[in-house]
This record gives structure tokens, C-alpha cells and sequence, in this order.
């Protein structure tokens, strides 16, 4: 099979990256942060929902069992996130989705996760970070009601944060998640500052994503929808970004990446028909982080979303931070 030089990049034949010196002395590079809240545990939708806390809690135990989690920077959770918030997300959604007391109060935790992970990196506290958070956010619109598990789009959020108070320009959003993030589309659809790119079965929920559409007015040519099918694999998923994201990421040369870090696609997942496995993760993590890397001096916040096969979400979660250890 031929490799490219991004696909090199993918099976982890990236160069290490010496620390920077100065003088006598070397500077360390800055590490992965890692957002995570105990209180995300107390969400619940039902018993035996496939959005449980179970999802965290195998992350957890595996990134402790590994020993990635004691390589990890912890971060705070930011203040009170509504400001930002209603910053992609209307006062009659904010107010219909506060009557689910219980789920909204961790929704909003959620949002002050990937708010305080944009805000770390950003600042040059951290090069890179990862949140595990829940409830996930990217089908979440302005409808009133929760959606697909979601209540607050924490990544359109995230990105509208760093335009904002960080004053980017150009911010591109990689959504890897078997289903089609639909809200983030819709966020941004006419927005020529964002560049999202999805991979996806738009045949599942929620029924959107058709490759048609690009993007509407300004906008237009900056949503890129790729229909995958059933069996999508690690090679099949190279391929995908060497032909359709490198080129649109080359012309748009972002500020800012974030991960919309759906592991769904993973085989065996429940609610996927995808064939990804940990080591294509981590591929795709270290392709996503050499955009980073040519664009952005490395600036990458990742934010969970799906993934529903308890220990192989737990596994191809573990793998994505260690690759974004790995410089």
C-alpha cells in the first residue's frame, strides 16, 4: 500500500520534538491537560441508557491503569460558563433546558470543561488537552430540548469562546463521531471563520450530513460532510483526510484546532457500523495534531462525545491522550 507522508505521520512515524533551550537552560514542553469532574458521574438519563456514567468511569479506571492519567495536567473547571453559553445558544433554550435541573446543572459543568481546556491551551498553560465530559453537545440546537443526549453544543460553544475572548479569526472543528454533529453544522453553516469537517454515516441518527451540503452564503464551502459506510476502516479514514481535509485546511490555515472525539466509530460499538480501531485513533489524533502543529504552533482541544462500547471507548480514549502525550 502506498504511504504518504501524512499517512507516515498517522502509523507513528512522526520525529520527536526536542524541548526548547534557552541558553544552559532547556524549557519543557507544556503538557496534555486533562478536564474531568467527578460531578459528570451524576447525570442520568435512565438505567441502562448507553449515555451513562459508566462511559467516565471506564475511561478513568483505564487511563489509570495504564499510567497515562499521573502523565496529565489537571485543569479547573471555569467559573459559572452561561456567558458563554449564550454565546451559541438562545435565552429560550437556556430556559426550557433549566427545567431539567439535575441534567442541566452537570450540562453546564460540561460547557465550563471545554471552556477552561480552550482557554488553558490557548493561554500556553498546556499545548494540547482533553476533555472527558459529559453530557455530550454536538446535536445539540436551539430547539428547547435535549437532542441525541445532548443539551449544550460544548464545542460550538468552545469555539465561539475563542473567538471572543481569545479574539481567533479562523478555527477548525474535526468531528469524527459516528453520527453526523448536526448542531455544530448548524451553528456555523454560514460562518466563513469556522471550518467544520465531518465524517460520518448519515444514515444514522439524525439523518442529516448529506455531502451537498458545503455551506451557505459567506459560508460556503466551509462545512465538508463526508459520507462514510458501513465497515469504514483505520485505512479507508486516512484516506478520507489526505483527499479532503488536508487541501481545505492548507487554504484555510486555522488558529485553533478542536476534536469533536466521537469514539463510536470504533468496531463493535452498538450504536456504529464504523471498523476503527484504537490504533486508528491514534493515527488520526497525531494527523489532527500535525495540522496543529503547521498551522497553529500545536493548539488542540479534543472533547468527548460518543462511544457506547463501555471498554472500547475506555481503550480508543486511551490511546487518543497518549498520542497527544506523544510529541
Amino acid at each position: 500500500m502506498r504511504t504518504t507522508a501524512l499517512g507516515a505521520l498517522a502509523l507513528g512515524f512522526a520525529p520527536r520534538v526536542a524541548t526548547k533551550t534557552h541558553g544552559s537552560k532547556s524549557t519543557p514542553t507544556p503538557k496534555t491537560a486533562y478536564i474531568y469532574d467527578k460531578r459528570f458521574l451524576e447525570h442520568l438519563i435512565q438505567k441502562g441508557h448507553p449515555e451513562s456514567p459508566d462511559r467516565l468511569v471506564a475511561i478513568q479506571w483505564e487511563l489509570r491503569r495504564s499510567g497515562v492519567l499521573r502523565e496529565l495536567d489537571a485543569v479547573d473547571l471555569s467559573p459559572e460558563p452561561l456567558s458563554a453559553i449564550r454565546l451559541n445558544h438562545t435565552a429560550e433554550h437556556v430556559a426550557e433546558i433549566s427545567r431539567h435541573k439535575a441534567s442541566e446543572y452537570i450540562a453546564r459543568l460540561a460547557v465550563a470543561g471545554a471552556v477552561a481546556a480552550v482557554d488553558a491551551v490557548l493561554s500556553g498553560t498546556t499545548r494540547n488537552a482533553f476533555c472527558a465530559l459529559r453530557p455530550p453537545g454536538h446535536h445539540a440546537r436551539n430547539t428547547g430540548r435535549p437532542e441525541g443526549f445532548c443539551y449544550y453544543n460544548n464545542i460550538a460553544i468552545a469555539a465561539r469562546h475563542a473567538q471572543k475572548e481569545h479574539g481567533l479569526r479562523r478555527i477548525l472543528i474535526i468531528d469524527w463521531d459516528y453520527h453526523h454533529g448536526n448542531a455544530t453544522e448548524e451553528a456555523f453553516y454560514d460562518d466563513p471563520s469556522v471550518l467544520f469537517f465531518s465524517t460520518h454515516d448519515r444514515r444514522a441518527y439524525p439523518g442529516t450530513g448529506h455531502p451537498s451540503r458545503t455551506g451557505s452564503g459567506d459560508g460556503e464551502g466551509y462545512t465538508i460532510n463526508v459520507h462514510c459506510r458501513c465497515g469504514t476502516s483505520d485505512d479507508d479514514m486516512y484516506r478520507i483526510w489526505e483527499k479532503r481535509l488536508l487541501p481545505a485546511v492548507d487554504r484555510f490555515r486555522p488558529e485553533l484546532v478542536l476534536i469533536s472525539a466521537g469514539f463510536d466509530s470504533r468496531k463493535e460499538d452498538p450504536l456504529g457500523c464504523f471498523r476503527l480501531t484504537d490504533i486508528g485513533f491514534s493515527g488520526l489524533t497525531r494527523m489532527a495534531m500535525t495540522i496543529a502543529k503547521s498551522h497553529c504552533a500545536g493548539k488542540l482541544v479534543s472533547v468527548l462525545e460518543g462511544g457506547y462500547n463501555i471498554k472500547g471507548l475506555a481503550t480508543a480514549a486511551t490511546a487518543h491522550v497518549q498520542t497527544l502525550l506523544d510529541e
